[in-house]
C-alpha cells in the first residue's frame, strides 16, 4: 500500500476496511480488566439484565474500531496523532461472534493554521456488522502530514 499524506484525503471520501470477530472470551477479557460491568464480564448475570446476554464494552468497540484504523487506513501513513474525539456514540450493543467492520468517511479536510506541512482530516467513522447493523459512531480528527516536497525540484 502507498503512503498516505494529507493530500491524499478529499472531503466526501468513503471506504469500507476490516474485519474482526470478537468471542466472548475476548469481551470478557477486556471488560474484566477495564469495565468490569456484570453484564460485560458474567454471563449469569448478563442473561437477567436487559440487553439478554454477553455485550462488549462500547470502550472495547472503540479499541476494535481503532485497530481496524490503523492496520487499513493509518497504519502506513503520515499520521501525526489525533487532537480528541468530538463525537462518539454506542449505538446498539456488540455481542460475541458478530463480524465487525468499519466504514470511514471523510468530513473536512483543513491545513493546520501555522504550519504548512501538515494538515487536519475528519473522519465519521462507523462500526457495524457485516450486515450493515449500526454499533457506533465516532466524528474525530487525524493530524497527517504533508507530502514531502522533492529536493531539486
Amino acid at each position: 500500500m502507498t503512503k498516505r499524506y494529507f493530500e491524499d484525503f478529499s472531503v466526501g471520501d468513503v471506504e469500507e476496511f476490516g474485519c474482526h470477530v470478537p468471542s466472548e472470551e475476548e469481551i470478557i477479557e477486556f471488560a474484566t480488566e477495564f469495565d468490569p460491568q456484570p453484564f460485560h464480564i458474567d454471563p449469569d448475570a448478563a442473561k437477567d439484565h436487559f440487553f439478554g446476554g454477553i455485550i462488549a464494552s462500547g470502550w472495547h468497540t472503540g479499541s476494535m474500531l481503532m485497530r481496524m484504523i490503523v492496520d487499513h487506513q493509518i497504519g502506513n501513513s503520515a499520521s501525526m496523532g489525533s487532537p480528541g474525539i468530538d463525537e462518539l456514540r454506542w449505538i446498539s450493543p456488540v455481542r460475541p461472534e458478530e463480524n465487525l467492520k468499519a466504514k470511514s468517511e471523510v468530513l473536512e479536510v483543513t491545513p493546520h493554521k501555522y504550519k504548512s506541512d501538515r494538515g487536519f482530516v475528519k473522519f465519521r467513522h462507523t462500526v457495524l456488522t457485516a450486515e450493515g447493523e449500526i454499533k457506533m459512531t465516532m466524528i474525530s480528527s487525524i493530524l497527517f502530514g504533508c507530502k514531502p516536497v522533492a529536493e531539486g525540484v
